[in-house]
């Protein structure tokens, strides 16, 4: 036999060839491992950790902001409940401003959506104003949009027309002064943290949050077109995140509607309600260490068409006999509207704004953890001012229609089920009455074209043809689109309801979509923008005349005109002809000296004898348990005293660290946990009351509580406003009561 012969290092050829062979087969084998594995790995991504995408060759520009708005949290009336007893008297959770802007080289856009029940023409051009004199045209009235979460619990007086300066005790420059300071120092931050970036959209379906008030009117619309729909609100959320270009969250902008009024008419108490909280939690999420309102992420919770969306999801009773309330015009046998009250999801109001707003918070931190649907493209935006008051509409070939002057009708004083009206209106009156008209001839009798314009309204303010002291309602609106790439924004200047909303979107995409340059359009309604004019209905809904129809002040083809002027800007869009569109006539700016204010000066500030402001009226006790209230009473000032209270705080929690002897700052009036109660006596003195719900997370230890103040009083013949502060006597939070 012939032995093996050997080639290398002792190897015969036939070892060398296994070798290699068997070396080659590891290699491939290894290879088709990494590929299953990678391909099991997409085929189930982790559910919040999403794939990265293929990214767009030229990223956006992106910067976001956040800035307080919140103004003096005394005496003024909250807006919303329209009830001038609902004054502010402390502080719940603070106000604040989220800015987003993004730049495509060619275009910048600009949304703000802020913590105020809606955004007021003044307030908006005041904000213009103040950009204008910063950047010049950079940003401009066509690229900015100003949306307002419809919070009822912030401050009243940022309007310049009739009817809200009665409602709102006039025109309060300290608070108006507030919110403009707040939007552009939101808008500065953002301008400062302009960078490239990314974003990314994602949507899905919150049914666990929401009721239509109103299903009666909802179910005049077409059979046709409600078969369309699985629910009588939209349950939809689309959010919109934000990332640097490694991929880092920077922010977070998300639409849902519902009607932020978990916080009741009972509420004294500045609060950002359910959308509020929802912003909240999540960049408390985000910004790990963080105190409210600080911290780089800005998580945006904006408002949609929420005009007939309830968060009050128990639905509404009669509170007196705990009966169904009438089903047509919402009011009991015993009490009418008042006593129709619609509650829940919680045991009270502060329990269902935790809960509706950590739902949604919820629903957008799934969605912004598993958004990879990439938004590229240019960026747009179109904007007219349009007389309301006279628009033709084209109802079919033969037959137009046209706009009414403002109007307000009887079912406007019966409120809703979430803040039902004091006098014996209800909802759903389509005639009027001789005592009533009587009332309304005095102030202006509508004309007979005014009436006819409305008809069915039964008309009770004929606001349109009121102009003493200033007109009572506007007739120059804004009308607005921003897209960014495929997503479209369309600024609604009210409150649509759940159909109205449906309509525009419908149109809108269809306009977008009509000239082949955008596809698969996701179109947003942004409700509360730019300026305030109540509701919009549709056509249908408006026959039914229940507290939204009657708030539609432009008459019954008010959406018909929206769904025309918004087809108009969407066409301009398509087909990239923005800069040709009719600007329309200016809104008026009426001068200071035009307006009202009827909140009256606050006074000097009076205090118990031989106390000093800031002392501790009440103490705390000396030990708490987790999930115990802590509470401190104070001699206080008048909170108007303080000024300008951006950034600042009335109150702090503080926990002693004995490693570094040095009381830490753990939460202020801006914190879930916390709430500021202010409480006005006889003698001008007041008292201010802190509680600290002392979570499950608190960590047990020794905390003390201070309050920070201002008060006023007379030397000579000049008013001297001092600052002061109070402290607590330090107690111990303990998980019992036995350590």
């Amino acid at each position: 036999m012939t032995g093996r012969r050997a080639v290398c290092c002792g190897l015969t050829t036939l070892e060398v060839i296994l070798a290699v062979l068997f070396v080659g087969m590891t290699a491939v084998s290894v290879g088709l491992f990494t590929v299953m594995s990678t391909w099991k790995t997409q085929s189930n991504p982790d559910p919040t950790i999403s794939p990265n995408p293929a990214p767009q060759e030229n990223p956006y520009l992106i910067g976001v902001g956040r800035a307080d708005c919140t103004g003096p949290p005394a005496d003024i009336p909250l807006m919303g409940y329209a009830s001038l007893d609902q004054t502010a008297a402390g502080i719940h959770t603070r106000l604040y401003s989220r800015a987003f802007i993004i730049d495509h080289g060619r275009k910048r856009v600009v949304f703000v959506t802020v913590d105020i029940g809606m955004v007021s023409q003044r307030l908006r051009l005041e904000v213009l104003k103040v950009l204008q004199a910063k950047y010049g045209n950079l940003y401009r009235q066509d690229n900015v949009v100003l949306s307002g979460t419809h919070t009822h619990s912030g401050l009243a007086g940022y309007f310049q027309y009739t009817l809200f300066m009665i409602t709102s005790k006039g025109y309060i420059k300290p608070s108006i002064q507030a919110i403009v300071n707040g939007i552009v120092q939101s808008i500065d931050i953002a301008h400062r943290n302009l960078k490239p970036g990314r974003i990314y959209m994602n949507k899905g379906e919150l049914d666990d949050s929401s009721l239509n008030r109103s299903p009666h009117s909802y179910l005049n619309n077409p059979q046709q077109e409600r078969d369309r729909y699985k629910f009588n609100t939209d349950k939809q959320v689309v959010v919109l995140k934000f990332t640097d270009l490694d991929g880092d969250g920077i922010g977070m902008l998300s639409w849902f509607a519902v009607h932020a009024v978990s916080m009741n008419y009972t509420n004294r108490m500045v609060s950002n309600d359910n959308m509020g909280y929802a912003s909240y939690l999540l960049e408390q999420d985000k910004n790990m260490g963080s105190l409210p309102g600080e911290g780089p992420f800005v998580a945006g919770f904006s408002s949609s068409n929420l005009g007939d969306v309830s968060p009050n999801i128990k639905g509404p009773v009669c509170v007196n006999t705990g009966l169904a309330c009438d089903y047509l015009n919402s009011s009991c046998p015993v009490g009418g509207t008042k006593m129709c009250k619609a509650f829940g999801p919680g045991k009270d109001m502060f329990d269902s704004t935790r809960i509706i707003g950590h739902n949604i918070y919820m629903k957008a931190k799934e969605l912004y953890g598993k958004a990879e649907k990439e938004v590229t493209g240019f960026l747009h935006s179109a904007h007219q001012w349009v007389n309301m008051t006279d628009v033709t509409v084209q109802i079919n070939a033969t037959h137009t229609a046209r706009t009414c002057k403002p109007a307000l009708g009887y079912s406007f004083a019966a409120g809703t089920t979430d803040g039902g009206g004091d006098l014996n209106f209800t909802q759903g009156a389509v005639e009027g009455d001789p005592f009533w008209d009587g009332i309304r001839d005095v102030l202006q009798e509508p004309s007979n074209e005014t009436q006819e314009c409305h008809r069915p309204k039964p008309i009770l303010f004929s606001t349109g043809e009121m102009s003493w002291p200033l007109p009572w309602h506007p007739e120059i609106v804004d009308v607005q689109i921003i897209t960014v790439g495929s997503v479209a924004v369309v600024a609604i200047p009210g409150e649509m309801t759940t159909m109205s909303g449906r309509r525009i979107r419908e149109a809108v995409k269809q306009e977008l979509e009509s000239e082949g340059s955008l596809r698969n359009t996701e179109v947003v309604i942004a409700g509360l923008s730019n300026i305030y004019t109540h509701y919009i209905t549709t056509y249908e809904e408006y026959q039914i005349q229940r507290y939204e129809g009657a708030s539609t002040i432009y008459g019954p083809h008010t959406l018909s005109a929206y769904l025309q002027k918004y087809r108009g800007l969407a066409r301009a869009i398509a087909q990239d002809k923005e800069s040709e569109l009719e600007r329309g006539p200016e809104p008026p700016f009426f001068e200071d000296s035009k307006l009202f204010n009827l909140l009256p000066a606050a006074p000097v500030d009076g205090k118990p004898a031989n106390t000093s402001f800031g002392e501790v009226l009440q103490e705390v006790y000396p030990v708490y348990r987790l999930g115990d209230v802590a509470s401190v009473t104070f001699v206080a000032g008048n909170p108007r005293h303080s000024g300008d209270i951006r950034d600042k705080t009335f109150v702090t929690v503080e926990m002693y660290h004995n490693r570094t002897a040095r009381w830490e700052v753990i939460h202020t009036d801006a914190s879930w946990e916390t709430r500021f109660h202010w409480l006005k006596g006889s003698g001008r003195q007041s008292n201010a009351t802190v509680e600290w719900h002392i979570p499950a997370s608190a960590q047990p230890g020794s905390y003390r509580i201070r309050h920070y103040g201002h008060y006023k009083q007379m030397k000579g013949f000049r008013p001297v406003i001092t600052a002061y502060e109070g402290t607590s006597m330090v107690f111990r939070v303990t998980q019992n009561y036995y350590y």
